[in-house]
């Protein structure tokens, strides 16, 4: 084949093809170690001149093929797995930024990283400045400083569904000397492939939509293998000067453009070891097969409930970006043509006197089809109030700069009939009223 496969065939088969009486799904290698005929052999592995498996803490063929088939997906030159979307950004923005760092990050990003990058990343030296992603290039540009290694976002905002100009982020990014690393957990490849507008770095949160049963925990980081370390040597030392525990070896003299995801892997992933389970890879690989034909259902299926609670006059406010009405209604036009995700956040008015924050509670307390849930974007649909769980521990001026409402409540879409999904936000927000 001369054409360049579709994003379905890339689903379905990227990353793994089996032979001869081989298993036709990826398998799971559920072994800890590698067996060697001589002593050679593993010091050639240990030293980075030979390509092998010999603990799985580091390498695993699952894990590594589904890794490929998520690159393929995000047109990547390797990407690896890690135990959750918090290991992944955690390992994608340590593996360049280390104490005396600094980060530059959009502010409507999930709470949990914001949480990573402002209060974790804080004690381990690493300083982070929080900036509005639609604010104008110029006023983002004072955000940076020489100490700068990296800029982070999210390319649809978790909870609030907030679009990020891609571009407008890569180029404030390039023209300070460093990658953007981009969050593209809720649209998924099948909707948005950042690298194609700039991004250098892409992570996921495979626990959601790539899964889409709700079963397996992980996460991923692709390389675009687009960036130029050498170009940028000073910022990134790890990268481009001699590591003492291989031996001298210069990641990027010797990997070229896997110089990022290969120190990842035997560095961060050696002394961490947040390794993705084989058997939560084998889950994962299955779930990428249908990410393109689920991604299509819940994208229509929360168009359809979207408009239903925009005309709904129980309701105060509605975000979800493929609504006209949606002050990011352009960006998703722009980056998100196709759709953007099953997920979208809206209010419910209170009645006079009652707090807008509690009565949120009260209407999810009457759902009955729809579960509350820390989960989101699978084949359930479910909802979660970010003020009350997720975002908890930020404060309230903290929930409103990172545009998180404070009766905000996050819907997520999943693969039941729309019409019956609609029917259960109708009755919980009658049941609410007489409560």
């Amino acid at each position: 084949m001369n054409k360049k496969p579709g994003i379905g065939t890339l689903c379905v088969q990227a990353g793994y093809a089996s032979g001869k009486g081989e298993p036709r799904q990826i398998p799971i290698v559920q072994s800890t170690t590698f067996k060697y005929e001589n002593s050679e052999q593993m010091a050639r592995l240990f030293d980075l001149e030979e390509d092998g498996y010999f603990y799985t803490r580091l390498q695993n063929p699952t894990n590594d093929k589904v890794a490929a088939r998520i690159a393929a997906l995000e047109g990547g030159v390797a990407a690896m797995l890690t135990s959750s979307g918090q290991a992944a950004n955690f390992f994608a923005c340590f593996n360049i930024c280390e104490a005396g760092g600094h980060i530059v990050s959009a502010t409507s990003i999930y709470g949990g990283t914001f949480n990573l990058l402002g209060t974790t990343f804080r004690k381990m030296g690493i300083e982070v400045t929080f900036v509005d992603q639609n604010a104008p290039e110029e006023e983002i540009a004072k955000a940076f400083r020489p100490n700068t290694k990296l800029v982070f976002g999210e390319t649809l905002s978790n909870p609030g569904v907030m679009v990020l100009d891609i571009e407008k982020f890569a180029r404030l990014a390039h023209s300070h000397g460093v990658p953007l690393i981009v969050d593209n957990t809720f649209p998924t490849p099948i909707n948005c492939r950042p690298i194609e507008w700039g991004a250098d770095i892409v992570t996921h949160s495979t626990t959601k939509y790539m899964d889409g049963q709700g079963v397996h925990v992980g996460g991923a980081i692709v390389d675009s293998g687009n960036f130029d370390w050498t170009a940028h040597a000073d910022k990134y030392p790890g990268l481009t000067t001699p590591d003492a525990s291989y031996h001298g070896l210069v990641f990027a003299e010797k990997f070229g453009k896997m110089a990022y995801i290969t120190k990842a892997t035997t560095t961060l992933m050696r002394d961490l070891g947040s390794i993705q389970s084989p058997q939560n890879a084998f889950y994962l690989g299955l779930g990428l097969q249908t990410l393109h034909v689920r991604m299509n259902r819940h994208c229509s299926s929360a168009l359809t409930v979207a408009r239903y609670l925009e005309s709904n006059p129980q309701v105060s406010w509605v975000n979800y970006p493929e609504l006209e009405s949606s002050p990011d209604h352009k960006l998703q036009q722009k980056y998100l043509p196709d759709g953007s995700c099953g997920v979208m956040c809206f209010g419910v008015k209170a009645p006079e006197g009652k707090n807008p924050r509690s009565f949120a509670s009260v209407f999810m307390d009457k759902l009955k089809l729809i579960t509350i849930e820390t989960h989101v974007a699978d084949c359930y649909t479910c909802v979660l109030h970010p003020a009350s769980h997720t975002h908890r521990q930020m404060s309230d001026e903290q929930l409103l700069e990172a545009g998180v409402a404070l009766d905000l409540i996050r819907l997520s879409i999943g693969l039941e009939d729309p019409a019956d999904i609609i029917a259960d936000i109708q009755q919980a927000l009658d049941e609410a009223l007489k409560a």
